[in-house]
């Protein structure tokens, strides 16, 4: 089959090991052929341009700019992608038939070319629903929902979700809050469809291990807690400093922070001012080099901010398991992530507004089995968190 992907991820080619790149993966090993539809910003000076490959089509298509410009730049090129993934599809693939129409929030301001999409190739639609939005924008304080902002994004927001046949939710809070907050959807048109990667085969983290101590200069039994990824306004870093400050005083474990973002330069104060000797942070790795030091981690932190009233479900644990660590998951009382790991022994909870609850977390995960919990994630990722469960899910939908 051919199936049309529309994403704003950047795809290069389709080995990159994320959860949009490991599902096109996955289809192309069923002998299918995805046709990706991704943006390149006009800042980058590229040009649309289809690239056909032996079993895949990569489609870029030249955008606005939408990192590291104001945020007036990044709505104006949000609203006008879909108007450019139209006209893109139209001109470079209308010749082709497709059996599927597959994509992602965000954006959400995909609904009217999807719409077109679905009418011209007749065939159904799969939304993979990892942002609520514009609900999670309200929660971070960026526009009220009495706003007019707001309420043109919640229209969007519900076209999407009428001309979407399927909506994958990637939690069981997820689906609840979808389904609560939008009354008009049919409850069969919502189905649990987590992120999921290929994992790579499980190696001996020893080696790993022993050379990030070295490097860090950490007696061996230091418990190395790593977050990595974006930094920005999602990840409450202000309420992720407040922790820091209390943890910075135990000195029986060391928090490698990898990565950067919006609101990264508030670590980067917080360090400097109170030279912490058991904190550091590092820019964004390439992914070879993040994995290496994934490999010599004891423990994977999810931190997110404490406003949100949506359940997130961030992908960046999916390294973490896959590496056998153990999940110390700081979220809102929204999230069930934290209630999933704990149920299933592969992680510990914790209130991200509550220093004194991370403390409690922190000293919990030092006296736990986290050799144990380890291996229960790396099972739970194996059974659950894979493409091929997702892709399972999502081709459900022409049955």
């Amino acid at each position: 089959m051919n199936i049309l992907f529309l994403t704003m991820n950047v795809f290069t080619d389709v080995h990159m090991h994320n959860i949009y790149s490991d599902l096109m993966l996955e289809l192309i090993a069923r002998g299918h052929r995805p046709f990706i539809v991704t943006p390149r910003q006009k800042s980058t000076g590229e040009k649309t341009v289809r690239t056909d490959f032996p079993t895949y089509t990569l489609l870029t298509v030249q955008t606005g700019n939408t990192a590291g410009v104001s945020l007036i730049e990044k709505g104006i090129s949000t609203v006008t992608l879909s108007g450019r993934y139209y006209r893109a599809v139209r001109k470079y693939l209308g010749s082709e038939n497709f059996d599927l129409i597959l994509y992602s929030t965000p954006p959400i301001t995909l609904a009217e070319p999807v719409r077109k999409l679905k009418k011209l190739f007749r065939c159904p639609t799969y939304l993979m629903l990892k942002d609520i939005f514009p609900q999670n924008a309200v929660d971070l304080g960026m526009f009220s929902a009495r706003s007019l902002i707001y309420r043109f994004f919640r229209r969007q927001e519900k076209k999407l979700y009428r001309v979407s046949d399927r909506i994958g939710c990637m939690s069981p809070a997820n689906a609840e809050y979808l389904l609560s907050h939008n009354p008009e959807i049919p409850s069969q048109k919502a189905e649990l469809c987590p992120n999921g990667i290929i994992p790579r085969e499980r190696i001996d983290c020893s080696a790993a291990r022993k050379a990030l101590h070295e490097k860090l200069e950490l007696p061996e039994d230091t418990v190395v807690y790593l977050l990595g990824g974006n930094l920005g306004r999602p990840q409450g870093i202000p309420a992720l400093v407040d922790c820091l400050r209390l943890l910075k005083e135990k000195k029986d474990c060391f928090f490698l922070i990898c990565g950067s973002g919006s609101d990264a330069p508030l670590i980067d104060d917080f360090l400097a001012q109170e030279n912490p000797d058991n904190i550091v942070r590092k820019p964004l790795m390439p992914k070879q080099e993040y994995d290496e030091v994934a490999a010599g981690c004891d423990v994977g932190v999810v931190f997110l901010d404490p406003r949100f009233t949506i359940p997130n479900y961030p992908s960046r644990a999916l390294s973490y398991m896959e590496n056998s660590m153990p999940l110390l998951v700081c979220t809102d009382d929204a999230t069930d992530m934290g209630a999933i790991a704990e149920a299933n022994g592969f992680g510990i909870a914790c209130r991200s507004a509550d220093p004194a609850s991370v403390l409690a977390a922190v000293e919990k995960m030092q006296r736990a089995d986290r050799g144990e919990m380890g291996e229960n994630a790396r099972r739970y990722l194996d059974e659950r968190y894979t493409a091929s469960a997702c892709c399972d899910t999502v081709l459900g939908v022409l049955q």
